[in-house]
């Protein structure tokens, strides 16, 4: 199992041959320092960095990149070696043309991995501002073992500055070689196309940059520091504007054109400071602010909500957090008075033990009542505050019950994010925290079809979750299919055995699958060949340099598969072109979405793991399965629901399905 690890955390290592995975939002430098005991560096040869990438033990990535891939063998470090720290720059605070500090860029994500790709620890680096220059873990020496620590100490000269911090004299001189070798590397490198401007193109200019959480945790997502888990992770930092690759975009931590930097950003990213917020109406003496939907930062309308529902969910977090910090507080305190009561021979017996232990006692529930009163002033708040933000979501970010589906209109540009449910917390039942997830799709979705205990104590049985499974499914698609321009999102079914075509009815019957659902084996195989195929040629296309030299007619909208009833009608050819879809199509838009059973897939073994962790794994009923690496949270996801024997979802797809048609003459 992975250990999330926030900063200061460590986790025992097992193995002494890794790998260190690094996703960041924007090209990155990485390299590694060793170090002695008293973590000094004794000299340049005790790092490697993209001029000198091998070291003894140590292989780093020889040019920046938003996706790296460190090489560790802690047997061939020598002796004299107590840590190996790992070491994330910016070019761009070197001269480069990206952004220039960490604060403005999604937070990286660091996963310590075995050969076979199996997580070892994993890490979000958060709270990032001016720093151009990061260390972002530690391995080192512990009793004849090694451990993994999460740092994320962050420098605001750079790599200078981080080294010089930890005594190399040659700091300035280092700094300026790995500066060099970094600029050499993008000079060779193959750089993404740039967005098509047309009028027919209008669609790919989304409308408003803004940070995000999903940039990473997470989760991964799952939940991960988030993500919660959801491979972002929360209250995340923002992007820097530039080109957007034409076909499919660059939708996550692996996506890359041709090997060339990747823009994860929004489109149209404003390089200023957005104007401030509106100003709340002013507040009855005595009582908190009213609060206004849109009260946060932002270039539109649509931005400030998104940045006040990851404000609002940062609040809970934070709030929560203080909460249970707080009653674990009283209980040690309250034991360790307890305990020294006990521990006197004369406070054991008579009124002189009782009174010390219902004093104790006393204490302890002060402090709790104290705290609990600070958590439901804050929880008002948030529950005032969601009340006014919720009503003025736009359809991408509203409930399906919400009456801005009723104006529903398909939308000519992309929106920044979409809804994929709702988070909330035991201690704090009457908030729920739109789970926003932004757009492109940086990965694709596993809908969790196995039995399980709901949190209501009714059980469900394997046949209703299969049904509730495909029925979330078909409300994600639905989702998505509403928020994209018409013709710029496509969507394939995978149902072998046709089980699923009464939850299929509403995409079916509206027209708008490309095609009526793959059956039986034949169809699985020519759905995945077709898609597969599709992948390889646009990047070829990407990495040739002539994206435009792709065949007649081809199309370029994203792409989203959705397979059912996994693993029933798929051999291990069709395992790995899944696998080879999930690790390689998000780069040139296309996802996928699995309908599956966990442990009816665990036939597969090995095979399986690398898929079941590439995705974000959600489930059709209210589960606790999202982290937040952020503050260590288990985040409850409740799945989006559509009002019983509401035609809302048919209405909005008859609208897709008319505006497709439209699109097409």
């Amino acid at each position: 199992m992975t250990a999330e690890l926030v900063r200061g955390q460590n986790h025992p290592l097992s193995q002494s041959r890794l790998e260190i995975r690094i996703s960041a939002g924007t090209p990155v430098a990485a390299a590694a320092a060793l170090s002695d005991e008293n973590g000094r560096i004794h000299g340049t040869e005790w790092v490697a960095h993209p001029g000198a990438p091998v070291q003894p033990g140590l292989e780093v990535s020889r040019q920046a990149a938003a996706d790296h891939r460190l090489a560790v063998d802690l047997d061939a470090v020598t002796e004299a070696v107590h840590r190996v720290s790992v070491l994330l720059a910016l070019p761009a605070a070197n001269g480069g043309a990206g952004p220039a500090r960490f604060g403005a860029v999604a937070a990286p994500f660091v996963a310590v991995t075995g050969l076979d790709g199996t997580e070892v620890a994993s890490y979000t680096i958060t709270g990032l501002d001016l720093e151009s220059a990061v260390v972002a873990l530690e391995l080192y020496r512990r009793q004849g073992a090694w451990k993994v620590r999460a740092v994320g100490q962050g420098y605001a000269g750079g790599l200078a500055e981080l080294f010089a911090d930890q005594g190399l004299s040659e700091a300035a001189q280092l700094a300026a070689g790995i500066d060099e070798a970094v600029a050499r590397g993008l000079a060779r490198s193959v750089q993404a196309p740039p967005p098509r401007t047309s009028e027919g193109d209008r669609s790919r200019q989304a409308a408003a940059p803004a940070v995000g959480p999903d940039q990473g945790a997470a989760p991964q997502g799952a939940p991960g520091p988030v993500p919660p888990a959801y491979g972002g992770q929360p209250a995340g930092g923002q992007g820097q504007g530039g080109p957007q690759p034409a076909y499919g975009g660059a939708t996550g931590p692996h996506a890359s054109a041709g090997g060339g930097p990747v823009n994860y950003s929004h489109p149209r990213r404003q390089t200023s400071a957005p104007p401030p917020p509106p100003a709340a109406p002013p507040a009855q003496p005595g009582q908190p602010t009213r609060p206004v939907a849109g009260d946060a930062t932002g270039w539109s309308m649509e931005e400030r909500l998104y940045n006040q529902v990851w404000g609002m969910f940062e609040d809970l977090a934070r709030t929560a957090a203080a909460y249970r910090s707080a009653v674990d507080f009283a209980e040690s305190r309250m034991d360790k008075e307890l305990e020294q009561a006990l521990s006197d021979p004369r406070s054991r017996i008579g009124g002189q033990g009782d009174a010390a232990r219902e004093a104790a006692r006393a204490r302890y529930t002060q402090l709790v009542d104290q705290a609990r009163a600070s958590l439901d002033r804050d929880v008002a708040q948030l529950v005032a505050e969601s009340e006014v933000v919720e009503p003025a979501l736009p359809p991408a970010f509203a409930r399906w019950d919400n009456p801005c589906w009723h104006a529903y209109r398909v939308p000519m540009e992309i929106p920044m994010a979409l809804r994929l449910g709702d988070l909330r917390l035991p201690e704090a039942e009457s908030i729920r925290i739109p789970m926003l997830l932004r757009l492109p799709l940086e990965r694709g979705l596993w809908i969790d079809s196995g039995r399980t205990d709901s949190l209501d104590g009714s059980f469900t049985d394997s046949h209703d979750m299969r049904r509730l499974a495909m029925d979330t499914a078909v409300a994600h698609a639905a989702r998505l299919l509403a928020v994209y321009p018409a013709g710029e999102f496509t969507v394939h079914v995978v149902d072998p055995a046709g089980s699923g075509a009464q939850a299929l009815a509403p995409l079916t019957q509206t027209g708008v699958l490309a095609g009526p659902p793959a059956q039986g084996a034949a169809g699985v195989t020519e759905v995945l060949a077709r898609l597969t195929q599709r992948v390889d040629l646009v990047q070829m296309a990407l990495r040739g340099g002539a994206p435009d030299a792709l065949p007649p007619g081809f199309d370029t909208s994203q792409q989203l598969l959705i397979v059912n009833d996994f693993p029933h009608g798929f051999d291990d050819r069709a395992v790995n072109q899944l696998r080879y879809l999930v690790d390689e199509g998000p780069s040139v838009g296309v996802h996928l979405m699995m309908v599956a059973d966990r442990e009816e897939s665990a036939g597969y073994g090995p095979l399986l793991d690398p898929l079941w962790r590439a995705l974000l794994r959600l489930t059709p009923v209210p589960d606790d399965h999202l982290a937040d690496p952020w503050v260590g949270h288990a985040w409850t996801y409740e799945p989006p629901a559509v009002p019983h024997g509401s035609e809302v979802l048919r209405t909005v797809l008859t609208q897709v399905a008319e505006a497709r048609r439209t699109w097409n003459r």
